[in-house]
């Protein structure tokens, strides 16, 4: 220490050296504290695919399961099942003891009684009492009868719609054309004309386009979201990656290979003898109330007395109708499952009002979610989704959204709409009721310019990024795309790759 000492100079040796030396490094120290410059983070300007996505929360729910009650009230003579059991399509689960139907038919043999006083009244005459009543009568039943052929147009027509739309498949022309290239047909076919349309795709300009041809003639793009194809409800929807090469399906309506065809024709069918029996039971109403008006004007003549002979009939036919509903006072179940409610007691009173027995059917399971109506727009039937269950953590199950409520449900004031999701794979794990954490996959764009939510300025003047140029920060605005949950954002405009945007968030 003493040789570094001695090679010290004299002079800062001394009180006013060590001074001079202070002041030099408080000095030097300021300059560099208060000269020292911003320094910038840098983000660079990506390219590649984003996944736009919608979080919900939903419970699994049966694909299928019905509630079933008595068609009348009554007491219940026997319950030939219990709660948990298998049950087939057509099994006889409860039936009604039959007094109350006993009093309907006291009521209808009322009727009969009275349509044989008519018939004694006419071979007697009318009164004009009775002849307004008569009239008012035809005009009631004229009126019955357009409701019902108005009605029943309705349900024939709507059966229709559901025969044609339902279970629709493109089917390739080329037996070496793969069914996974297929496209998906979806919407409601809103004519009753029956068919074939045949539709071939092909490239232009490196741009992948479809005509039509058949039932209908037209064209459009090749897409991945459902686009509307014809004029009459139908939807069109290629898979993801699809190719411009020509290919070419035809479409059937109705798909009678398809498996819900059968189902769907024969309540078409049911549908037509239904409106066929109601039109005509309006029709001998009308014909009735007229005969009857008639007969009261003309006096008793011997087609009059046929006709009110044929009355009797009728009521007499009622009389057997309603024994044949005595007969049939029971639950029959609909659907082959395991029964999930049974409150069908022997002696209890059952109420029309009143579901007592549940079937839960053994075709699997789907979720049920609600969601916003902020976020409702962006959903569309077939969009992709990835859900992880409370009941089994750490797993993950896909699914594809196969139905959007087309009305509201309104909770205390809180709009969503209910949007039911199919599993990709049956687990017989499932269970009703089980929570769903759900991510649905919205949007997805492929190939496009990324960067990180904190990179982006938002203001009243819009969305920018800064850049650094000649050491000064310059605002330069882009217009934004989708974005993710790992907070990237798509940039459509006003970068370039591998442009450097300053890292707004860690500026310093």
């Amino acid at each position: 220490m003493s040789k570094f000492t001695n090679k010290i100079p004299n002079f800062m040796k001394t009180k006013w050296g060590i001074a001079g030396v202070i002041a030099l490094v408080l000095i030097l120290g300021g300059y560099m504290i208060f000269s020292k410059e911003t320094v910038y983070q840098y983000v660079s300007v990506t390219k590649g695919n984003i996944t736009e996505t919608i979080s919900l929360t939903g419970n699994t729910t049966p694909a299928q399961s019905v509630s079933l009650s008595f068609g009348s009230s009554g007491v219940i003579a026997h319950a030939y099942t219990s709660l948990g059991k298998k049950v087939n399509k057509g099994q006889i689960l409860a039936d009604l003891n039959s007094a109350d139907l006993i009093a309907q038919l006291h009521q209808a043999e009322a009727a009969y009684s009275v349509a044989k006083t008519n018939y004694t009244k006419l071979v007697n005459g009318a009164s004009n009492p009775d002849i307004e009543i008569a009239r008012v009568a035809l005009k009631n039943a004229q009126d019955s009868y357009n409701s019902v052929v108005a009605e029943q147009k309705v349900i024939v027509a709507n059966a229709h719609t559901t025969l044609l739309s339902s279970g629709l498949v493109a089917v390739p022309t080329n037996s070496t054309t793969s069914s996974s290239d297929s496209p998906t047909i979806s919407g409601a076919y809103n004519s009753t004309i029956e068919g074939t349309y045949n539709i071939t795709t092909y490239g232009t300009s490196g741009s992948a386009y479809f005509s039509i041809s058949g039932l209908e003639n037209g064209s459009g793009i090749v897409s991945t979201t459902p686009t509307a194809f014809g004029n009459r409800g139908l939807f069109i929807q290629f898979p993801t990656g699809f190719t411009s090469s020509t290919t070419s399906w035809t479409v059937t309506l109705p798909n009678t290979n398809s498996s819900t065809y059968l189902t769907y024709y024969n309540a078409y069918q049911l549908a037509i003898q239904n409106q066929s029996q109601a039109i005509d039971t309006a029709r001998g109403a009308v014909n009735a109330a007229q005969a009857a008006l008639d007969l009261k004007l003309a006096g008793a003549r011997s087609e009059d007395l046929d006709i009110s002979k044929a009355q009797i009939d009728q009521a007499a036919a009622n009389v057997e109708a309603i024994a044949a509903r005595i007969a049939n006072a029971r639950i029959v179940a609909p659907i082959t499952g395991t029964i999930t409610q049974y409150d069908a007691k022997v002696g209890q009173l059952a109420s029309l009002s009143s579901p007592l027995v549940s079937i839960m059917s053994d075709t699997g399971y789907e979720v049920d979610a609600g969601v916003s109506e902020t976020d409702i727009g962006k959903i569309v039937v077939g969009n992709k989704v990835t859900m992880t269950l409370d009941a089994f953590p750490n797993e993950n199950f896909s699914g594809t959204v196969f139905y959007i409520a087309p009305s509201e449900t309104n909770t205390s004031g809180v709009v969503s709409y209910l949007v039911k999701i199919s599993f990709d794979v049956e687990d017989p794990r499932l269970k009703s009721g089980l929570t769903a954490n759900i991510d649905i996959q919205t949007k997805y764009r492929e190939n496009v310019l990324i960067l990180p939510q904190y990179a982006i300025l938002q203001n009243d003047s819009g969305t920018f990024v800064e850049t650094l140029v000649n050491n000064k920060v310059v605002q330069n605005k882009v217009l934004l795309g989708i974005t993710d949950q790992k907070g990237n954002v798509e940039i459509v405009s006003g970068v370039t790759e591998g442009e450097q945007v300053l890292n707004i968030g860690l500026k310093i």
